[in-house]
């Protein structure tokens, strides 16, 4: 590794574009996380203090067993000290277990707690934020740092307190036996706090470079193990270069990996050097302080395993500095995604879409995508900076309404705004200026629910989840019979592949349904609006990418799905909207044109244009 590669490494905790926090303010929304855990909290500190607190009585007692012996005492006064130190010993183990449960219970109740907050905060993104983000990185932080920040709470907080608690009653019992002693091999403390303290930031951001290259090999990976990224790389002839790159950046994963191996053992080291000479101290000055009848023999052995009680949790709490310093790094990264503000909320006193059946309304409607800054981190897409570009208007003073039961068709050049118009009717984004109203209402008066469950979207891709027919059907209806399943499937079109299946409903149609062909793709999504019972349907460029036959045979299920219900069809191919109550041309984001098929026609504009076929359709 070269030294531009060790520069990147230290400055990682500084780079460009990498939101950064006060540790104290990432410590109190710890806090926060841990309030509604207090009370095992506090039980669980309690258990660790008297734990702490035994660990004390040990060598005391073992002081006061060989005194017994050099002075010669009965044998029931050492029969009583080896029983106490058995009993302390059982009470220990006891406690220990018991500590051990409440560290587990308290950590997997945090992973719990972060990896649903987490989840359901992601879930109320934009669409514009997964469109940026990288998947794996995104999945790190609901995996790796959500692991990282549960230590915190399952071994950190544990550890601070117990040792705490051991040094403070340690020290007190050393000074009782003998100070001048005591303060002699105390001399030695600071080969303890400087290496901690020199060492803690450095590893923290080796810790974060490492998390972030995690992150970019699980992304790699999400991406290149998918259908298509296994597809696209095998037919580019790439695997060699691609194994190459992959192997590049876990070699980098290692090199950190090493360097803060080596960092900590080094820095155990010195502790334990530092440990061995306090020993040589007590000893040599103890046994001197005995020789001359200062203290006695079992004062020097007492102190001698006082001292490893001492150094012990000083060498846990000297690394408790660096496991903070990590701590706060996973738990920093997790509350970066928490920290996105979702632009989509329900406002205040919002009611639902109104009941029976509803018509749409655009009026006056401005729009501009969100920028980089407002939904996306420069962590999660991996890149230096954000990018600054974005804001400008793709949709200018749109104004058209759709009766109930009507069915408007937008057409248009590629890129004139069409998709983005199906968009905002599902509030999938809000408008920047104007109304989108459903049933005469505003749908930033709407619950965000209640819209999405009147709004049902059939869009070009067809997108299914590797999960089985049943499941991907029931995601519009979850409570839906198998029976209301095939009835689905039957109007779908769909009814008789579904039957020739290996497991019927049962069998799982892969990732991203790959293992069905486009058309029958597009006719499980129509499946699964007819299953829902929207009052609305998009069509989003449902049949632009079929062949013929497969085209015949989702229209036949689209006229099953829009039957009865206002639609909003953006299209493509022009033969699939002709039958449409008003066709709307819009180019640059603007409707230049309106009117039926035959009207459109006779016009002899810009729709009668892309009927033709123009290069301008293109």
């Amino acid at each position: 590794m070269d030294a531009s590669t060790w520069t990147a490494l230290r400055n990682a905790s500084t780079e460009p574009g990498r939101r950064t926090r006060p540790a104290g303010e990432t410590a109190h929304r710890i806090l926060d996380f841990a309030r509604p855990h207090r009370r095992r909290i506090a039980a669980f500190l309690a258990v660790s203090t008297v734990a702490a607190v035994l660990t004390v009585a040990v060598p005391l007692l073992a002081g006061r067993a060989t005194d017994a012996v050099t002075r010669g005492e009965r044998l029931s006064v050492l029969a009583l000290l080896a029983g106490l130190m058995a009993a302390v010993a059982l009470v220990e183990a006891a406690l220990s277990m018991l500590t051990r449960w409440y560290s587990a219970n308290l950590g997997e109740s945090l992973i719990h707690q972060l990896r649903t907050t987490v989840f359901d905060h992601v879930q109320r993104m934009p669409v514009a934020f997964f469109t940026r983000t990288r998947t794996g990185a995104l999945v790190s932080r609901l995996n790796s740092d959500v692991l990282g920040a549960q230590r915190a709470f399952s071994d950190t907080l544990a550890g601070v307190v117990s040792n705490v608690v051991v040094l403070v009653l340690t020290l007190a019992a050393m000074l009782v036996i003998s100070w001048p002693v005591t303060l002699l091999v105390t001399l030695l403390l600071p080969a303890f706090l400087v290496p901690a303290r020199l060492m803690g930031r450095r590893l923290a951001a080796l810790e974060r470079a490492a998390a972030d290259h995690n992150a970019a090999m699980s992304t790699r990976m999400t991406e290149r193990f998918s259908a298509p990224g296994a597809t696209l790389i095998t037919l580019f002839g790439r695997p060699e270069r691609e194994s190459a790159e992959f192997a590049e950046r876990a070699d980098r994963v290692r090199a950190i990996g090493v360097r803060s191996a080596m960092l900590q053992w080094t820095f155990v080291t010195a502790l334990t050097l530092a440990s061995s000479l306090a020993v040589a101290v007590v000893y040599g000055v103890g046994g001197g302080f005995a020789l001359a009848g200062a203290l006695s023999a079992g004062n020097v052995v007492a102190l001698a395993l006082l001292l490893t009680r001492l150094y012990q949790p000083l060498t846990a709490l000297a690394g408790a500095r660096m496991e903070i310093m990590t701590v706060l790094v996973s738990f920093e990264r997790v509350l970066e995604v928490l920290d996105l503000e979702p632009m989509i909320t329900d406002a205040p006193g919002a009611r639902p879409v109104p009941d029976g059946p509803v018509g749409v309304e655009f009026d006056r409607v401005s729009f501009a995508y969100p920028t980089a800054e407002q939904v996306s981190l420069a962590s999660l897409e991996e890149v230096a900076t954000l990018d600054t570009r974005g804001g400008e208007q793709v949709l200018h003073e749109v104004s058209f309404s759709a009766p109930p039961g009507a069915v408007v068709a937008v057409v248009g050049s590629s890129g004139a705004g069409k998709s983005t118009v199906a968009q905002l009717l599902a509030r999938l984004y809000d408008v920047g200026d104007g109304a989108v109203r459903i049933g005469g209402v505003d749908v930033r008066e709407l619950t965000t629910a209640s819209v999405h469950r009147a709004v049902g979207f059939v869009t070009q891709d067809g997108h299914l989840l590797h999960d089985t027919v049943a499941a991907n059907l029931r995601i519009g209806a979850p409570e839906a019979t198998d029976a209301e399943l095939w009835a689905a499937l039957r109007r779908a079109r769909l009814d008789g592949l579904v039957a020739a299946l290996p497991d019927g409903l049962a069998t799982v149609v892969g990732e991203r349904g790959y293992r069905l062909s486009g058309g029958e793709r597009q006719r499980m999504t129509i499946a699964r609006v007819l299953l829902a019972r929207p009052r609305i349907v998009v069509l989003d460029e449902a049949t632009a990418s079929l062949d013929t036959t497969s085209e015949a045979a989702v229209q036949a299920a689209l006229a099953e799905a829009l039957d009865g219900r206002t639609a909003l069809v953006i299209a493509h191919r022009l033969s699939t909207v002709r039958h449409a109550d008003e066709i709307l041309v819009l180019e640059q984001g603007r409707i230049v044109e309106r009117g039926d098929h035959t009207g459109l026609l006779a016009r002899g504009g810009r729709y009668a244009e892309l009927w033709a076929g123009a290069p301008a359709a293109a």
